[in-house]
């Protein structure tokens, strides 16, 4: 006789049992990638193959969705989660990060394996050369290939999700977002539109080209590309301009990092689609967040200090070909470190519970790093920053951080860590956006504390490691950095506590985050 490992009255231990739709989703699944396994190893090939994947994965999923979700009513559905093996750090999910980590380490530094050739590709990379051909005119790199995956995973996870929470207007219209950014924008604009210019010399494909997310921003060869590529190059460099610093503060202010967090960014967009089975995963404990809060800002301060070197160094180089001469620009990169010191201080009340102890140090460690970086440029060859050659520290940066961080790490580990584990503690962007959103912004999530029932739900699938249970028993309006604003700890909430508002920023609450220490809860800082 099993034992029953559930102490609910209601015993939801058990998933779902497997109808005949998911039966039949799984298997077309199973054999569309069985036909991509072979070709890895040349053993099939046919042109109409990328094709046929297409098509037997999204029939398969979208049948598999529908078994799963048909005749139920709507409402929170994560029956049994804690329960799987893939989604409750069993076997399945170790294997399943095994298997992501060893994909994205191929792609990145070994993609030959894949079959990529500039001779010709061969293997799995050749069956994405038609669909390549189409739209850019050239055969696949392995970017393409993850690009197709990645789009596809989010189109196909994204209308599960939507089937999931179709109780939540937010949600099905978030979701909705994701997913056209991630395909208009993330995928198929680059792509026509390096067919429509391949007389130009082409620049980076990221179209967002927002500093710091794409870091090749200020890399002198996309500057170029982006000051001889015409209209659309002129186009996309003050666009990028524009979207550091006016377009992105303004959205900000208005809605919070949710704007781009959760309703644009592809890294968020798969988080939310496909990494949705493991949102519960994100650790809540204090100690998660203060790595949280040291890591990402430091990320943050090693991509500023990276830029300003890469930036200086070009100018240093071609002191005629650009507007900007490398005197000019010293002197912007004191301005601007001088008005953030200032803002710093104005609201040290805010920053710093305790501003006497730790604010100050702080500032004036800023203050003083700036002085050290700019006298060691100014009084060196050019191009060293902090006494560190730029190109060397962008090279670390672009395999530790943007590499190794944001795919390997950030993806492989959704079964074992959650689906946020770069957002959270390494993107940049997401630091950026998370100090405006909690100084200069209108975006909180109200709560009614007389209402809540303390089911935990919000604190367990809020998958930036929030403890919201603990804002909402107090009744706190729930203002933190981190939070991207996804609402999903509202739409688990049986009881309606948690609402995602906007309002005068002075009437927020900005109290350090609550959490449970010692049998209490303690508002730490």
């Amino acid at each position: 006789m099993e034992m029953d490992i559930s102490l609910s009255l209601a015993n939801h231990a058990e998933s779902k049992p497997l109808n005949s739709k998911m039966k039949i989703g799984s298997a077309l699944v199973v054999v569309a990638f069985l036909f991509l396994f072979m070709g890895l190893f040349n053993q099939f090939y046919n042109p109409y193959l990328l094709g046929i994947f297409i098509l037997l994965t999204s029939a398969g999923s979208l049948l598999y969705t529908n078994g799963l979700y048909a005749g139920t009513t709507d409402g929170i559905k994560n029956n049994g989660v804690m329960f799987r093996s893939l989604t409750n750090r069993g076997l399945w999910a170790w294997l399943l990060g095994i298997v992501l980590t060893g994909f994205y380490i191929i792609l990145y530094w070994y993609p030959q394996y894949l079959g990529l050739n500039k001779e010709g590709n061969t293997g799995l990379v050749r069956f994405f050369d038609p669909l390549s051909f189409l739209f850019n005119g050239k055969q696949a790199s392995q970017w393409f290939v993850y690009g197709t995956f990645y789009t596809l995973a989010i189109i196909l996870m994204g209308i599960k999700f939507i089937r999931k929470n179709r109780h939540s207007k937010y949600q099905v219209f978030r979701t909705m977002s994701i997913m056209f950014f991630q395909t208009a924008f993330a995928f198929l604009i680059p792509e026509f539109l390096e067919r429509l210019n391949a007389d130009k010399a082409y620049f980076s494909k990221d179209i967002k080209n927002m500093w710091p997310l794409n870091i090749y921003f200020t890399d002198k060869w996309n500057i170029d590309g982006m000051i001889h590529g015409g209209n659309l190059g002129a186009f996309m460099l003050v666009m990028g301009i524009a979207m550091v610093f006016i377009v992105s503060p303004i959205l900000t202010y208005f809605y919070g990092k949710r704007w781009y967090c959760s309703w644009v960014c592809g890294c968020g967009g798969l988080a939310e689609t496909a990494g949705d089975p493991f949102r519960q995963l994100s650790d809540k404990s204090l100690k998660a967040w203060k790595i949280e809060r040291w890591l990402v800002h430091s990320i943050l301060a090693w991509v500023t200090v990276m830029t300003v070197g890469v930036l200086y160094t070009m100018y240093y180089d071609n002191p005629s070909t650009y507007w900007l001469n490398k005197k000019s620009f010293s002197i912007l990169v004191i301005v601007f470190f001088a008005i953030l010191t200032t803002l710093l201080l104005l609201k040290r009340k805010t920053v710093f519970k305790d501003f006497d102890k730790k604010g100050y140090v702080i500032a004036l460690c800023i203050m003083g790093a700036t002085i050290l970086c700019l006298i060691n440029i100014l009084t060196s060859n050019g191009r060293n920053v902090l006494f560190i050659d730029a190109g060397t520290l962008r090279q670390w940066y672009g395999f530790l951080i943007a590499s190794v961080f944001s795919g390997v790490i950030g993806v492989g580990f959704y079964p074992i860590m959650g689906s946020r584990v770069w957002c959270r503690f390494g993107c940049p962007m997401a630091a950026i956006l998370g100090l405006q959103q909690k100084f200069f912004s209108r975006f909180r999530i109200t709560t009614n504390g007389s209402q809540c029932i303390s089911c935990g739900n919000c604190s367990t699938y809020c998958e930036m490691g929030i403890d919201v249970r603990a804002y909402a028993q107090r009744g706190q309006d729930i203002v933190r950095s981190s939070c991207v604003g996804c609402g999903v700890c509202s739409t688990v909430c049986p009881r309606g506590v948690l609402k995602l508002e906007n309002g005068p920023v002075k009437t927020r609450k900005l109290e350090g985050p609550i959490q449970y220490v010692n049998g209490v809860f303690e508002v730490t800082n």
